[in-house]
């Protein structure tokens, strides 16, 4: 770093994000990203026409794109924001709910972002660890006066809070907000939309990375109360008013308009789960119980940082976090196509034989 950096960056411990290497076609498993492609409205939207008018700033209240959300999720296009994929609503939720003598919390074992942004903002964070099992207890939320993340299902474990909690937690303090973070809901778990008609202090996020195909396109969106969205809106506009891109606006809207598409590659996805977790635990791994597009597995027989080594070598990423000590001998792994997890399940049985 230079020596023109502040105190206060010096000291961010910035989020890692899953690799990226060019040097050799890898099966990626590791960032879950979706392996199928946009839907083909999707590449009919974005014409020759919209390419043309790239020169022209894009809509700044995405009127397309949240018309589009809202219409699928039977809300208000004021009950919707569009953000430079979710994890910069994320940060506006941080900024707009969270500041002097308000904290927030979240789990010790859940998504990266939370903690950079809370030291990005320089808040008081409350890190409440999961329990034994790696599940998510509401009741150990109840008492904290500030406001809550909660990913769900949560990341990298997979795992699912029931809905009945997250009302019960909504229910226990209707002055605090409860933000939900749902990247990976569309695959088998149950989201918690329905619950926005009852509570204004629930803030919903998602994205169009998982499900919709469109990682590249960085789109996410929020869902909440009019006026919680107006609060992302003051933020927003005081940030970066033209936070989402003409073509990523396009493509949005399309995405969320082919349904079967949409229905066509999730179930495949879970299918794919499905069968990935039965061939892991017949070789003995130990896999949590997921609801996402990934799953956390680990073998007693090698640890989780030689594993992911191993598959590296042979041309296969998954992804191994360090820490907390609690998943230091899990993987992360992504669910692909069946022959990207054929080919895995291929590899992991070499492996485990030349032990």
């Amino acid at each position: 770093m230079s020596r023109f950096l502040s105190n206060e960056s010096a000291a961010l411990e910035p989020y890692t994000p899953g690799e990226q290497p060019q040097n050799i076609p890898y099966n990626k498993l590791n960032t879950n990203e979706s392996p199928f492609p946009p839907s083909p409205k999707v590449l009919k939207a974005i014409s020759r026409a919209e390419l043309l008018k790239m020169n022209l700033y894009s809509d700044p209240t995405c009127a397309a794109l949240c018309a589009a959300v809202a219409k699928r999720n039977d809300l208000k296009p004021e009950q919707v924001i569009a953000g430079n994929g979710s994890d910069e609503l994320l940060s506006f939720a941080f900024r707009a709910f969270c500041g002097e003598g308000k904290g927030c919390a979240y789990a010790n074992i859940t998504y990266g972002f939370y903690k950079v942004w809370a030291q990005f903002y320089h808040l008081d964070a409350k890190v409440i660890p999961l329990r034994e099992d790696f599940s998510l207890n509401v009741d150990d939320y109840m008492d904290f006066p500030g406001t809550i993340f909660i990913a769900n299902p949560n990341a990298p474990t997979g795992m699912t809070v029931p809905i009945s909690d997250i009302q019960r937690l909504l229910e226990a303090n209707r002055d605090r907000v409860v933000v939900v973070d749902e990247a990976y809901v569309d695959f088998g778990a149950e989201s918690c939309i329905p619950l926005l008609y009852r509570y204004d202090n629930l803030l919903i996020l998602q994205t169009f990375s998982k499900s919709r195909n469109l990682a590249g396109a960085r789109i996410g969106f929020a869902l909440g109360s009019a006026e919680l969205i107006a609060d992302l809106n003051r933020v927003k506009y005081s940030f970066n008013p033209y936070n989402v891109n003409r073509l990523s606006i396009v493509a949005g809207a399309a995405a969320m308009a082919d349904e079967p598409y949409f229905q066509k590659c999730t179930s495949q996805i879970e299918k794919n789960r499905a069968w990935t977790v039965r061939e892991l635990t017949a070789l003995g791994f130990t896999v949590l119980p997921s609801q996402a597009n990934f799953i956390l597995a680990k073998s007693d027989r090698i640890p989780g940082g030689a594993l992911y080594e191993k598959l590296k070598e042979n041309g296969i990423l998954v992804r191994h976090f360090d820490a907390p000590a609690r998943i230091a001998d899990f993987c992360r792994i992504s669910i692909g196509s069946m022959e990207q997890m054929e080919a895995l399940i291929d590899e992991v049985t070499k492996l485990l034989e030349e032990l």
